[in-house]
């Protein structure tokens, strides 16, 4: 079984510090033999959530558009990496949209009771969170973690692993960090390797 790697760039600046190192992880789980995806957000049509509630009745989204194949694209692979710079403190707007439009699938865990995911299935799914900053402090990500582990939550992912690098603007973006990129191949390839090593004892 070749594993489904998906990587989800949600800054609106393409080929910036965060998708950049996007593409090292995304690289390094492609040479562990992962079947590797990129979606930009920037180039796909996500609307905002209308905060209806129609989900909560009938479980599915009013707004017919990208994110609902996003999504479940994302129900299909086996690891996902979100990947969002830090804008003022949190997730880019892009992110958090996608974020919000997964309320159906929160609806049907909790409200209708119609989607249920093991904790053989999480166990099985791994998310990763993949960051970038201008500052160096150190809990600049902070903020942003609980809207990921939400997301991760309500898709059926264990929360793995953070990817992130600050103090991007001392450094001059992250293709002058001296770990960052070298650090996001490896993991790429590690959670990949983790992935089938469990597929194989199963």
């Amino acid at each position: 079984m070749v594993i489904k790697v998906l990587g989800i760039s949600g800054s609106p600046h393409r080929h910036g510090n965060t998708e950049t190192l996007l593409d090292s992880f995304l690289e390094g789980a492609r040479e562990a033999g992962a079947e590797v995806e990129k979606i930009v957000l920037k180039e796909i049509t996500c609307s905002s959530c209308r905060g209806c509630n129609a989900c909560h009745k009938t479980g599915e989204c009013v707004i017919k558009d990208d994110a609902i194949g996003l999504l479940d694209k994302i129900l299909a692979a086996d690891c996902i990496a979100v990947a969002s710079p830090i804008y003022s403190m949190g997730i880019t707007a892009e992110l958090k949209s996608l974020i919000d439009r997964a309320q159906y699938l929160w609806a049907r865990k909790f409200i209708l009771k119609t989607l249920y995911f093991s904790s053989d299935h999480i166990k099985r799914h791994k998310g990763l969170f993949i960051s970038t900053a201008g500052l160096s402090w150190d809990n600049v990500f902070d903020a942003a973690f609980p809207a990921i582990t939400a997301f991760f939550n309500g898709t059926g992912f264990e929360y793995y692993d953070n990817i992130i690098a600050n103090n991007m603007d001392a450094f001059g973006g992250v293709k002058k960090h001296p770990t960052a990129l070298k650090g996001a191949f490896e993991k790429g390839r590690t959670v990949v390797e983790v992935l089938e090593k469990m597929n194989t004892l199963a």
